[in-house]
């Protein structure tokens, strides 16, 4: 989505970065990403049409597999959205990949010759990236929680998904070698105790990592303006989770409730998302055009839910005012991008 932090950790190290790190590790300055490093140059031409530039994910799933039961693929459905099935994820899943050179991530376990035992990935959603994980590690056992079944019915014989709230203790019988988190910023309650039961249930050397985004787009040439839809879109629906108790928070400010916790090195690496197509270099404007379009499908799925239970919006202002949103989204003279991180703790 936005701003994307990734945080990793293991038992005897830990760093977090918008990067890596492990339990007992030692802390390792903020890396900065060649995104990072300036400003991004503006393209002064038109660009190829938006879905030219959108990558097509696959939709076939190795067959064998284990099942998720059909009594457990109940869903809610209020104000024409259905909740929690919401599979754009897997959109956004490719420009994460594609932003950090085709890796499912940047801890040691994510590389292709890793010989990896237990795998957690908190928050799964579609389930992409744990069966992506797992036809790249056969050899683990991977294992994708959520609040509801967002994923497919047949999946690799090493994957399983499981319901549940990553809020609430955590009961896994046994301690994993690799935890994953992405996007859980405005999900999580109580981030002390998120860090807390991550760090407890990894083995020795064990790995945790966190991507997440910042939802507050910023721009390097102040063209972003702070009185447009789309900026007060983002403080519409902060203060929304904030009143729901789940607020959108900088993972790189929680660097030192990590180390608290007991992670000790805390490695962190910064990525810049540009809202639509508008910079000049191939690369970002790719990474424009996917943001764009991932963006704009989630923005209904993000506030519907928080607007109309939380601040008492009808379903047709929330309608009516994302029509300028997008419009904002789609606007070029807005040199705006999400910041999105990587932590890593090991």
């Amino acid at each position: 989505m936005w701003e994307t932090y990734q945080v990793i950790a293991a038992d005897n190290g830990v760093w977090t970065t918008l990067h890596w790190s492990h339990k007992r590790c030692k802390t390792d300055a903020v890396g900065q990403q060649l995104d990072e490093r300036s400003e991004i140059e503006v393209s002064l031409g038109s660009s190829p049409p938006l879905k030219s530039m959108i990558l097509t994910v696959s939709q076939s799933i190795a067959s064998s597999s284990m099942s998720i039961s059909q009594s457990i693929l109940g869903y809610r459905i209020e104000n024409g959205r259905t909740y929690h099935r919401y599979k754009d994820g897997n959109m956004q899943h490719e420009i994460f990949t594609y932003t950090i050179g085709d890796r499912l991530g940047r801890a040691p376990p994510c590389d292709e010759d890793a010989k990896v035992g237990r795998v957690l990935d908190v928050g799964t959603g579609t389930g992409i990236w744990a069966i992506d994980f797992g036809e790249l590690h056969p050899e683990a056992e991977v294992y994708g929680v959520d609040l509801s079944p967002n994923q497919p019915e047949y999946v690799p014989e090493n994957v399983r998904f499981e319901i549940d709230d990553v809020d609430e203790d955590w009961t896994y019988s046994k301690p994993f070698d690799y935890v994953h988190s992405r996007f859980m910023t405005g999900a999580i309650n109580n981030w002390r105790k998120f860090f807390e039961s991550a760090y407890d249930h990894l083995n020795p050397g064990g790995w945790f990592e966190v991507q997440d985004a910042d939802i507050n787009p910023q721009s390097d040439d102040d063209t972003f303006p702070k009185d447009c839809a789309l900026a007060e879109y983002v403080q519409l629906l902060q203060s929304g989770a904030e009143a729901a108790g789940c607020s959108y928070v900088d993972i790189p400010s929680l660097a030192g409730l990590m180390t608290e916790v007991g992670f000790v090195d805390v490695s962190i690496q910064m990525y810049k998302w540009p809202i639509n197509g508008w910079p000049k270099e191939d690369r970002y404007k790719k990474l424009g055009l996917w943001t764009q379009e991932n963006f704009s499908s989630a923005l209904q799925g993000l506030c519907m839910a928080l607007f109309t239970r939380v601040l008492g919006w009808s379903r047709a202002r929330v309608e009516g005012f994302l029509i300028n949103v997008r419009h904002d989204v789609r606007n070029r003279d807005f040199h705006a991008y999400f910041r999105m991180s990587e932590t890593v703790e090991g």
